[in-house]
């Protein structure tokens, strides 16, 4: 099945099916998996009590990674793929803004808070700071003003620290299914279908 012809009843079996068939994959070099970043991610944001958008925004934002037609990041990248719009792409007609713009902006968010908070830079793995470089590295001033006008930044910011927290190697999570109920209703909630 291919992304054009998801309906809101087979959007979450779609999104399963990725986890399930690609979720293995490695991840930029990272100590975790494809799978494994988007599940911590969740699972933290599950323990934290965020909102089920943040915990949703969390376990997609890199989904881009898996349905982009330009193929996944790898450090020896000169030039950036933009997961993040492919991500978005898919989303977008199944889930409210926040949820989509947490994908759709998580790498913005990298080079806001290494812009406004230069500490965060601290916190990026070799892999993020390869990427941040093909992303334009921390944002200009006018970057800056126009990123903070998005009604959904609170979120967008948090996803962007759930992001980086998701890449402990051996971390126990919930699968896939555990979030979906949560996905679900995310999506009963925007297509206006079923009980919410």
């Amino acid at each position: 099945m291919s992304a054009p012809d998801l309906t809101p009843d087979t959007i979450v079996a779609f999104l399963a099916s990725i986890f399930e068939r690609r979720g293995s994959e490695e991840y930029l070099g990272e100590p975790v998996t494809m799978g494994e970043h988007m599940l911590q991610g969740a699972t933290i944001a599950e323990q934290q009590g965020q909102s089920d958008e943040i915990v949703v925004g969390a376990l997609l934002h890199d989904i881009g990674h898996f349905t982009s037609e330009f193929g996944m990041f790898t450090m020896d990248d000169t030039e950036d793929r933009h997961h993040e719009d492919a991500g978005a792409e898919v989303l977008e007609r199944f889930f409210p803004s926040v949820v989509t713009d947490c994908c759709r902006y998580h790498v913005a968010a990298k080079r806001y808070l290494c812009a406004t908070r230069p500490q965060y830079f601290d916190r990026l793995s070799e892999a993020s700071i390869h990427s941040l470089n093909l992303q334009g590295g921390p944002m200009r001033p006018e970057e800056v003003d126009e990123f903070e006008r998005n009604p959904n930044l609170k979120e967008i910011i948090a996803v962007r620290y759930l992001d980086e927290a998701g890449k402990i190697a051996g971390m126990e999570t919930p699968d896939f299914a555990h979030f979906a109920p949560k996905v679900q209703r995310l999506v009963d909630l925007h297509c206006g279908t079923g009980l919410v």
